[in-house]
């Protein structure tokens, strides 16, 4: 990112505005070191950079036009005023690249997140949340398994009732996991009945936040956020903060150099019902989207088909609906390519591709199966389907019941020559499989073997041998022994001249 610095005369008109002193400011970034900006020297934190902040246009076609000013209007939360804020300030203003293109993905959510703030009457600055859990990113995945714009791990998304299945999973859900959040929020606030506690206890977990509490009033100390962050792991005194931070850029982006991208007040997306089983890219195609821009809406579904129910809904842009409708009407082709097979015994892919007449690279690439592993009976795979069952959708059962478990594959190849003796029988018995299995693995249609014919079967993999590993001796200390002759009490002591490590 290449250096640039705040615009002199701007701040210089602002400084005089307000009476201050103005120190001119240089913020300089780059891939690998980013260096303090210095901001005006009368200007300590970041509350005084809010109490300067850019003032809402009051005039109703701005306030009509404009989401920015929307959010700006709504803010709820206590502006936090402390070091870890002006620091946290630092780092967003100077990176003005992540910030354009954090608020650029945002664009296409935040209409819907602003609504449902509004309805809820919450804080708008928590439609600015998602900047710090995923950037805005609804496919986002923490080391901790955290998915999505609103990072719920697995456990908590079930608390919320979002939906985690080999099919889809509602965490990553724009509508689900929006509903599950602002609900996990008012939660949050509803028990601790302070904003920036509650968002402590989101990123941290209420558990901790009421053992802290009640440390601090053991101590008879003061028990709101700043008061007791220091209580906190260093990802959660600075998770509070960063939101500050970004609510203060978006509050006056010109005062940091930054032009935000322009993000209409009116719907970006509409949502459709969908009933019948539907190909991804066969949506896409309908709405007249790439698959990607597509996923960027509808990220929750985790395979290459949308199962449908009455309760299924897809989102597309706006003015994409009723092109979708319009070329869905027309359509004469399948919807859907895939169905679900269910796995009756541990099988390599190899084995139920063959059998179900598909291609094992594609079953592995759908199913996302290594090469390495075997499906275990009861699991579901999607296969093309066949043209008895073009016309079937997935029920509803197998989706809500849908799994996929793995074993390593113990399994390996040989190469057997037939000889005159030899018969399908005799070979099973030989090498312990069935001779259904033979058959299956080398596309036999008949019982009878040829001499000299070439056949593949799969054994069990032989127990690896461990190699004989020499191991260093290990030196101990010597022991003194002595007896006492009287109590007949033995004591060991260890030998002066072996140090115990400390």
């Amino acid at each position: 990112m290449p250096p640039f610095r705040l615009k002199p005369l701007f701040l210089t008109t602002l400084m005089s505005l307000s009476g201050l002193s103005y120190a001119e400011p240089v913020l300089v970034a780059s891939n690998t070191v980013t260096k303090e900006i210095s901001i005006p020297e009368a200007i300590p934190a970041a509350t005084n950079l809010h109490s300067l902040a850019f003032k809402p246009d009051d005039s109703p076609e701005i306030q009509e036009a404009d989401l920015w000013n929307r959010i700006r209007q709504g803010y709820g939360i206590p502006n936090l005023d402390n070091s870890l804020v002006t620091s946290q300030l630092n780092w967003y203003s100077a990176r003005t690249d992540y910030i354009l293109r954090t608020t650029e993905r945002a664009s296409r959510y935040l209409y819907h997140v602003v609504e449902e703030l509004e309805k809820r009457g919450m804080p708008t600055e928590l439609a600015l949340l998602p900047f710090i859990e995923s950037a805005f990113n609804p496919q986002a995945m923490s080391t901790a398994k955290a998915s999505g714009m609103w990072q719920f791990i697995p456990s908590t998304g079930r608390d919320f009732n979002l939906k985690q299945n080999m099919f889809k999973d509602e965490r990553r859900g724009v509508l689900d996991s929006t509903d599950a959040a602002l609900n996990y929020l008012q939660k949050l606030y509803d028990m601790f009945g302070d904003w920036q506690l509650a968002l402590a206890a989101y990123n941290w977990g209420e558990g901790s936040v009421q053992r802290a509490i009640k440390k601090q009033q053991a101590a008879g100390l003061p028990i709101d956020f700043d008061s007791m962050s220091y209580l906190m792991p260093k990802e959660t005194q600075n998770y509070v903060p960063k939101l500050q931070a970004v609510k203060n850029i978006i509050s006056n982006p010109e005062f940091f150099n930054i032009a935000l991208p322009k993000v209409d007040n009116q719907p970006y997306f509409a949502s459709v019902d969908k009933t019948r089983d539907i190909d991804v890219r066969v949506a896409a195609q309908l709405a007249e989207l790439t698959v990607a821009e597509f996923k960027q809406l509808n990220p929750q579904f985790n395979r290459p088909v949308i199962t449908g129910n009455a309760d299924t809904k897809i989102l597309l842009p706006a003015d994409n609906v009723e092109i979708y409708k319009y070329n869905l009407s027309k359509w004469e082709g399948p919807l859907s390519s895939w169905t679900a097979y269910t796995v009756g015994k541990n099988e390599r892919i190899e084995s139920i591709a063959r059998r179900v007449g598909a291609q094992a690279s594609v079953l592995k690439d759908v199913n996302q199966v290594p090469s390495n592993m075997m499906v275990k009976a009861g699991s579901t795979l999607l296969i093309p389907k066949s043209s008895q069952s073009a016309d079937n959708d997935i029920s509803q059962r197998v989706v809500d019941n849908a799994s996929l478990t793995m074993t390593h594959d113990n399994t390996r190849k040989i190469n057997v020559t037939a000889s005159k003796k030899d018969s399908l029988t005799a070979l099973a018995k030989r090498y312990k499989v069935s001779t259904a299995q033979i058959k299956e693995w080398n596309n036999l249609k008949s019982d009878t073997l040829k001499t000299g014919q070439k056949l593949q079967i799969e054994v069990a993999a032989a127990p690896s041998r461990r190699k004989n590993t020499r191991v260093a001796a290990i030196s101990t200390p010597k022991k003194a022994i002595a007896v006492n002759k009287q109590t007949k009490k033995i004591t060991v002591a260890q030998n002066k001249t072996h140090k115990q490590p400390g």
